[in-house]
């Protein structure tokens, strides 16, 4: 990687390449080094409006929108293919841009994306209405039109795989985008756009602004001529957008934090339980929204399970993304590495046992964090209640089927949870009483473009994935045309 050559990048608008208008530029930083591997545009407000324009000058002549289904499908087939050709090229950009292990950004991320694509080509020809009978004297049926000038908000952790899973369905409707990517990881996003152009998608219907949130995001998100909210982001921020969004009643879609608790029963196979325990919280670092930082344990196995994850945990390979072998690399950025180091300390403050764990690794320069378990806190501390966003595990007993469901539904967050039990009945049961958009049955992270998700309370609405998140780009209209 260290020979890969990184261009300096620009705004893609209107399918062309162009520098801010005020020629502002920003550092990228690779994480795993803490050193500026390039620049990209700033975008500012009149970059957001060209954006805007773009888009919906490209909704507007039909180039796309007034495509088939099956036409457009083509073309996003075109996009997976070209994101497989040069699936090298992407994960190493992923890998730089947030500190994945180079292993996780080609068998994850990249592949997610392609599949993304795909699964949404072969969706785009299936949106269709339907006739309503009814006892007027007219033909009475429903279409599913695109909504228009698609806003897609990403955030630092996935960047690829966010994207891809709101502008492949947007596209698929027959939408246009502008998509304002994390202000840290902006390079794959960047890429993309070459690839789009090369797949066919015409001028102006992706649109690509990186900028910092606080100015070309609102800007984005305030733009009368967006007609759509994608976001995926912390609840606070996610919070602000749908305010906003409501302000100027456009439809939203929010993605946002999750807290999922991870229940173990005494019945549950331990030695597969312990594999995807680690796997859901150290996953990307910790920095995933659907993980698993909250791990829940019947009393009779709690002992137990601790003492093999005291033993398993430190031995996760951690280090230089670059290395195949790599499992965790380091937090996005500084300011992600401060924050779970803050809630450490603020662990054992409230009384919190580090069982592994507990500090940083000084590597390059890098931002490293070692995954950490801690148990011994009570449920209403601060470190299970909020979400840390990092490698750290809190494990707490319980004592019966309905103490488990109680605690898992004890925070504001509702992504995701999992269940590990051999009882299957139990695993129905208590996936029914679950507060969360997902449930993982004796596993963690199934994900497929087909299975769709998304929150609830404080982690969000609307969904992401499979013909629930197509039907989200597009409107209904109805016609009635009279018989008589």
């Amino acid at each position: 990687m260290t020979t890969f050559e990184i261009q300096p990048g620009r705004l893609f608008i209107g399918g062309q390449w162009r520098e801010a208008a005020d020629g502002a530029r920003a550092e990228v930083v690779d994480p795993s080094r803490g050193a500026v591997v390039t620049t990209v545009a700033e975008a500012g407000a009149a970059d957001v409006d060209a954006a805007v324009r773009a888009a919906r000058k490209a909704y507007d002549d039909g180039s796309w929108s007034g495509l088939s289904g099956r036409e457009r499908g083509r073309v996003l087939h075109r996009v997976a293919e070209l994101i497989r050709e040069n699936a090298d090229d992407i994960a190493r950009l992923e890998s730089l841009d947030v500190g994945k292990p180079i292993t996780l950004a080609h068998a994850v991320d990249v592949t997610n994306a392609a599949n993304d694509y795909e699964h949404f080509a072969a969706l785009a020809h299936s949106l269709h209405g339907s006739h309503r009978d009814t006892p007027m004297n007219a033909l009475a049926y429903t279409r599913r039109d695109p909504l228009g000038v698609v806003a897609a908000i990403t955030p630092f952790n996935f960047p690829l795989i966010l994207a891809g899973s709101k502008i492949a369905p947007a596209l698929a409707a027959g939408n246009t985008v502008v998509h304002k990517p994390a202000d840290e990881t902006p390079l794959s996003a960047l890429y993309m756009a070459e690839l789009f152009q090369r797949a066919g998608v015409p001028d102006g219907v992706v649109n690509v602004v990186t900028g910092a949130g606080p100015v070309a995001g609102e800007a984005l998100l305030r733009h009368s001529g967006v007609d759509k909210i994608a976001f995926t982001g912390s609840t606070a921020v996610g919070r602000h957008a749908a305010s906003v969004a409501g302000e100027n009643l456009k439809p939203v879609t929010m993605e946002l934090g999750g807290n999922a608790a991870h229940i173990v029963f005494e019945d549950a196979d331990l030695e597969q339980a312990v594999g995807a325990i680690i796997k859901a919280f150290v996953f990307n670092s910790g920095q995933f929204c659907m993980g698993g930082p909250r791990l829940l344990v019947a009393r009779s196995v709690y002992s137990t399970l601790l003492g093999i994850l005291e033993q398993a945990v430190p031995g996760v390979p951690l280090g230089d993304p670059r290395q195949p072998e790599t499992v965790v690399g380091p937090m996005a950025g500084e300011k992600h590495l401060k924050k779970v180091e803050e809630y450490v300390e603020l662990a054992r403050k409230e009384g919190g046992r580090i069982v592994c764990g507990g500090e940083r690794l000084d590597l390059d320069g890098g931002y490293y964090y070692k995954p950490t378990v801690i148990a011994d806190l009570a449920n209403d501390s601060r470190v299970i209640q909020e979400e840390i966003f990092g490698p750290v595990l809190t494990v707490q007993p319980f004592d019966s089927e309905d103490e488990a469901v109680a605690l898992a539904n004890s925070t504001p967050y509702g992504l995701a949870s999992g269940v590990q039990t051999s009882n299957l009945a139990r695993a129905h049961r208590v996936a029914d009483r679950l507060q969360a958009g997902i449930v993982w049955v004796n596993d963690w992270a199934m994900l497929d473009p087909a299975v769709p998700f998304g929150g609830v309370k404080d982690s969000g609405f609307g969904r992401e994935y499979g013909p629930e998140a197509l039907a989200s780009y597009t409107k209904v209209k109805s016609v009635v045309v009279s018989l008589g």
